[in-house]
């Protein structure tokens, strides 16, 4: 009993210190004896709990994916309309950038940009999350009784992407910026009333 628990720690301890270098370095950047050493646990643990770097940022993947969920569920929660869980959804992005701009930086688009082939399981991965993000707005937008549920699912996907990468370069502006990404959600819902 003692020994799992040693293994869970030592494993959340590579989880943590491992997403904290890739996003301070980048993916590629980051060898596993610089994880290794960093962390504290040995290469021989690490490869215990990951069988390679690829597996380790998988893990991470999965573990923001559960993260990203909850907070999603917590925002459309007790919303009774879909149309307006999904103006909720904008509203939440654009208050957390407000509190924190780097909050909008996307793991799975750096995943993308360094794993840019649909072949590499960390890519696959990266794209399965997306797409699942596509179906739960799809899902609403069929709830809310939106026309062409599924190109409006996509389009607004397009929107929350387009809005973590460029309000990077807006943070003088974010307000703007912020107002910005909620109300071309409206425009965009609001188009496909029936």
């Amino acid at each position: 009993m003692k020994s799992d628990g040693k293994k869970s720690a030592a494993r959340e301890q590579l989880l943590v210190t491992a997403s904290k270098l890739f996003f301070d370095k980048g993916f590629h950047a980051v060898g596993v004896d610089m994880i290794a050493a960093v962390s504290g646990i040995t290469k021989m643990t690490m490869y215990k709990h990951f069988p390679s770097k690829d597996h380790l940022i998988v893990a991470i993947l999965e573990r923001s994916g559960e993260l990203y969920w909850e907070w999603f569920e917590s925002i459309v929660h007790g919303i009774a309309q879909p149309e307006q869980q999904l103006i909720a959804i904008f509203e939440a992005v654009s208050k957390q950038h407000a509190l924190s701009p780097q909050s909008t930086f996307c793991l799975y688009q750096a995943v993308a940009v360094e794993f840019p082939s649909r072949e590499h399981m960390v890519n696959k991965a990266a794209v399965e999350h997306k797409q699942s993000i596509v179906k739960r707005l799809e899902l609403i937008c069929e709830q809310a009784e939106l026309q062409s549920p599924q190109p409006l699912a996509r389009q607004l996907f397009v929107l929350l992407e387009g809005f973590c990468m460029s309000s990077r370069f807006f943070i003088a502006d974010s307000l703007e910026t912020e107002t910005d990404i909620v109300n071309a959600a409206i425009t965009l819902i609001h188009a496909h009333h029936q």
